[in-house]
């Protein structure tokens, strides 16, 4: 059962986690409007898509921000525990040190269940919406950029089928230059190429031009040949080179169907998506581990008094969101592995946690 001091501890820790949420939250939107409020204008953009764009905004920048205001908010009300030399009196009145940690960790599981349904359910529909209107309307040919390089576009449809366009317009849904090739083990079985191929969105069809399908006997291979052509295929031009940011958008299921199909078609983007997969379990358990070593380094009361405290709070916090965002990039632009790119800030700081717990034991 929780204590009147469990109570106690646990209610600042909630209060100032939110209190530090909503006073940095209002100062990233004001910024972020001033950085932007003349590209907004000049494109004429909609009240309400500005509005939708702020909540999507509200939500993307709490989420990837979360762990530093976590942080500053424990270091922040710890070191008035501690200034107030209400830590001395709890840990004199022969409660250790680990039991005064309990109504922190239980804060931590809050928080981290919060921000694990989060990011299943509520976060991937914010990114969508929130990279939608920044490569829409904030960046000169963004919608280009949406779809990364859709040039030389080489994909496995199946385990028997291969894919290749050497260009791929996103505006107007064609293809150039395609060719479609159906193997059976090793053996080429037919070929169908054509100079280039429009999806149909009304009746999920494609028309080619200039169509020719060679098949593959074994006393001659027969060809046709037709100007134009419709027929039905088992994907999407879309699939061919997805946004740069799907993997933000979707949720756990999706992400997982997701990744196992671009996998299969030898994407060479499935760093990137698996760095988005781990992230959505790192981030929540990112909170205890800054917990414990917020609460460890301000339980003290220094001759710097909170101005040390935090002085020190935010060296790690941004230590961490340097890690954070490096081992990130280098998964996603190599071949380092990307569980360990996203686990290795968690790794570090957890050991630091841990020697840093028992100092302040001591």
């Amino acid at each position: 059962m929780l204590t009147i001091i469990d109570k106690y501890i646990l209610k600042r820790y909630l209060a100032t986690f939110s209190a530090m949420l909503l006073m940095f939250v209002p100062i990233g939107i004001i910024i972020d409007v001033s950085e932007k409020i003349n590209f907004m204008i000049e494109n004429k953009v909609p009240f309400l898509d500005v509005a939708v764009y702020y909540y999507n905004f509200t939500i993307y920048f709490a989420n990837n921000l979360f762990p530093i205001f976590l942080f500053l908010s424990i270091i922040w009300f710890t070191s008035k525990l501690a200034n107030n030399t209400e830590i001395i009196a709890i840990l004199s009145s022969g409660i250790s040190f680990t039991r005064f940690l309990r109504p922190f960790i239980i804060g931590a599981t809050i928080v981290s269940l919060i921000v694990l349904f989060l990011g299943f359910s509520i976060v991937p529909a914010a990114n969508e919406g929130f990279n939608n209107f920044r490569y829409t309307y904030l960046r000169t040919g963004g919608k280009a950029q949406m779809r990364g390089d859709n040039t030389d576009v080489y994909r496995q449809i199946n385990d028997n089928e291969f894919l290749y366009v050497n260009s791929f317009n996103t505006e107007s849904k064609v293809a150039f230059n395609f060719a479609l090739e159906k193997f059976d083990k090793e053996k080429l079985v037919s070929k169908i190429t054509a100079s280039r191929i429009k999806w149909n969105p009304k009746d999920s069809t494609y028309t080619m031009y200039d169509y020719t399908k060679r098949t593959v006997g074994v006393l001659g291979d027969k060809i046709e040949k037709q100007p134009e052509k419709k027929a039905k295929f088992s994907f999407e031009l879309e699939d061919l080179t997805p946004v740069v940011y799907i993997a933000e958008t979707l949720r756990l299921d999706k992400l997982n169907a997701f990744i196992d199909k671009e996998r299969k078609r030898g994407s060479s983007n499935i760093n990137v998506y698996m760095v988005v997969l781990y992230k959505k379990f790192s981030i929540p358990i990112s909170a205890f581990i800054l917990t414990i070593i917020a609460v460890s380094v301000s339980s003290m009361k220094r001759r710097g008094g909170m101005g040390m405290n935090l002085t020190i709070g935010i060296s790690i916090a941004f230590s961490f969101v340097f890690f954070d965002k490096i081992f990130g990039v280098l998964a996603e632009k190599s071949t380092f592995s990307p569980f360990l790119a996203v686990w290795f800030p968690n790794i570090v700081f957890g050991i630091l946690a841990i020697f840093l717990l028992r100092n302040a034991k001591r």
